[in-house]
């Protein structure tokens, strides 16, 4: 097996490409679990931005559009998700899993109605740099070459981290998932916090779904987001709940990704399975070496009922 130098700018520029959803997901995500609520419904709320981006695109021709649908179709699932654990106050995870299995019952009845029998490639995200400055060496094609929305990943990372820990909203999310009876005593809505902060992660989430599938192929499978929901979870502890070192975990199980799908082609003569498993191989063990160094927003998981607080 001979690794030149072409190999390694392919697999980084693939590694922060696919990276990408994770970061996107990840940032909603902090900002739902510092108030307390566990998304475990990022998963299915990737599926339908996936799906409905590639609808928005095939159906109106513009990407604009299309992450529109995606973070609409988000949302919605969030919007549920949040009126099941903030206004029932039902079990969390239940509810996540109930998210998941929701959308990808609904994905796959969609699909098979939308779309034709065969694949349709849809419009993707442009590359907005000049050609020549994507033939510069080693730079070119692992940061300029890029889809515009890993450019506004990035962007969006920076501003989440801003507004987490320099703005006042941004202090009141913080504070609610440690202290929701202050929050409440400081005359601020601890539920309207909350529902804010998990639409925000839908919307993101199908942001995410959408930069999956428009960034690189082009086209929808069922079932494509494949786990990813789970990683991001896990890159969320590993990050601390910092939407900028959250992201820099993502690229880490990024490379991981990008990795394996190479791997398979060496002709190692083993079952592509076990390559496939390395993101997941490597979340895990990410989690046991940080988890125990992280804490957790004190109120992650347990419903808000203001008259036993």
């Amino acid at each position: 097996m001979d690794i030149d130098l072409s190999f390694v700018v392919d697999w980084l520029a693939a590694s922060v490409r696919l990276s990408t959803p994770l970061i996107l997901a990840s940032i909603g995500g902090v900002y739902t679990e510092r108030t307390g609520i566990f998304n475990l419904g990022i998963e299915g709320m990737m599926l339908a931005g996936a799906l409905a981006s590639v609808a928005g695109s095939y159906f109106t021709g513009s990407v604009l559009c299309a992450s529109g649908w995606a973070m609409v179709a988000g949302g919605l699932l969030a919007l549920f998700h949040a009126y099941l654990t903030i206004n029932r106050r039902a079990d969390q995870i239940v509810s996540g899993m109930v998210m998941n299995f929701l959308a990808l019952g609904l994905t796959n009845m969609l699909f098979a109605r939308i779309f034709p029998a065969e694949r349709v490639r849809v419009e993707m995200y442009p590359i907005l740099s000049p050609e020549s400055w994507r033939e510069i060496p080693i730079l070119g094609p692992i940061i300029l070459a890029q889809p515009v929305i890993v450019w506004i990943s990035i962007l969006l990372a920076i501003a989440a981290t801003w507004i987490l820990y320099r703005t006042t909203w941004g202090l009141n999310i913080r504070a609610v998932g440690d202290h929701p009876r202050a929050v409440a005593t400081a005359g601020v809505s601890v539920n309207g916090l909350k529902f804010s902060a998990v639409l925000v992660s839908g919307a993101f989430a199908g942001l995410a779904g959408s930069a999956l599938v428009l960034s690189d192929i082009g086209y929808y499978s069922p079932n494509m987001t494949a786990g990813r929901g789970f990683i991001v979870l896990a890159a969320l502890v590993v990050g601390k709940w910092n939407p900028i070192m959250a992201a820099a975990a993502c690229l880490l199980f990024g490379c991981a990704d990008a990795l394996q799908l190479r791997f398979q082609t060496f002709g190692f003569g083993i079952p592509f399975q076990f390559p496939t498993m390395t993101p997941y191989i490597l979340t895990v063990l990410a989690l046991a070496g940080f988890v125990g160094r992280t804490a957790a927003p004190k109120t992650l998981c347990k419903p808000y009922d203001p008259e036993n607080y």
